[in-house]
């Protein structure tokens, strides 16, 4: 956006091109559930954590 201000006029510029923007995500997010909003102009991103997977620990009896 761009503002310029006069004495007896102000003139606002504003670029409605389109772009694109990609990247990596780590392995640790989980993609099936990555959400995207947009709202007055703000792109919000949600990027959740996959679930650890949790070992069951066992205790083995020594004789």
């Amino acid at each position: 956006e761009e503002k310029k201000e006069t004495d007896k006029q102000i003139r606002k510029e504003f670029s409605y091109h389109s772009f694109k923007r990609s990247f990596t995500v780590d392995e640790k997010i989980d993609a099936t559930k990555i959400d995207a909003s947009y709202v007055n102009g703000v792109l919000k991103l949600n990027l959740p954590k996959k679930e650890e997977v949790k070992m069951a620990t066992k205790q083995i009896e020594i004789k």
